[in-house]
């Protein structure tokens, strides 16, 4: 993935989501029965392969990755120790800076009010808050709506991201990938652009179903 945060990217995406918020491109992600189930050791055996193949970074986004703050914490956990031993001196990403970038939609004082949660965060150098609010769209590097907020926890956090903090984008924010039967789109899509591509692809004879942005 190269379109949530800086570089080639390993994404995880958590399932199930209660803030709901009108307008997610992911509204597949809400349902907490839907999905896959994967342990976390799977996920971090993962994240080591795509260190050694060069991965700039983790993603972890969802659903609401802060409605399973154990399960969470215990990934982000690993995920740190695995960048360790992969950056160090003959391991795989030796002298590399690779970073952890979470999204949440809790506000950071929702976040830091649940001891739960707050454990969990502590492991990412970059964290995304707020709630999507589709009436408020951005230009923002890698943020959905104008009130998103991109926070840096980390030295290696401000290191990475300062200069995309107030950074905007023009053009498109999705990166399309074709799955076993689907297609999938990575990214946060500007005002218009999902409307836009399916424009596109009807020109083209194409016509989709089970779009994960309709009810």
């Amino acid at each position: 993935m190269e379109t949530l945060g800086p570089g080639r990217r390993l994404g995880i995406w958590s399932q199930g989501c209660g803030l709901a918020c009108a307008g997610c491109m992911s509204r597949h992600t809400w349902d907490p029965s839907g999905g896959a189930s994967r342990t976390v050791s799977s996920l971090l055996g993962l994240w080591r392969e795509a260190l050694a193949r060069g991965a700039d970074g983790l993603t972890v986004s969802g659903g609401e990755p802060l409605d399973q703050p154990t399960a969470l914490e215990a990934l982000l956990a690993g995920a740190v120790r695995a960048r360790a031993e992969a950056v160090a001196p003959g391991g795989p990403a030796a002298g590399r800076e690779i970073d952890i970038l979470l999204y949440t939609g809790y506000e950071e004082e929702e976040v830091e009010a649940d001891a739960a949660r707050s454990a969990a965060v502590r492991h990412a150098d970059v964290l995304v808050t707020g709630r999507f609010q589709v009436a408020e769209p951005t230009a923002l590097a890698w943020r959905g709506s104008a009130n998103q907020r991109m926070r840096p926890r980390t030295a290696r956090g401000r290191a990475r991201y300062q200069e995309h903090l107030a950074r905007t984008e023009s053009g498109p924010r999705l990166q399309m990938v074709e799955g076993d039967g689907d297609v999938r789109l990575y990214g946060v899509p500007r005002r218009g652009e999902l409307a836009a591509l399916e424009r596109r692809l009807r020109r083209a004879g194409i016509a989709l179903t089970g779009a994960s942005w309709r009810p």
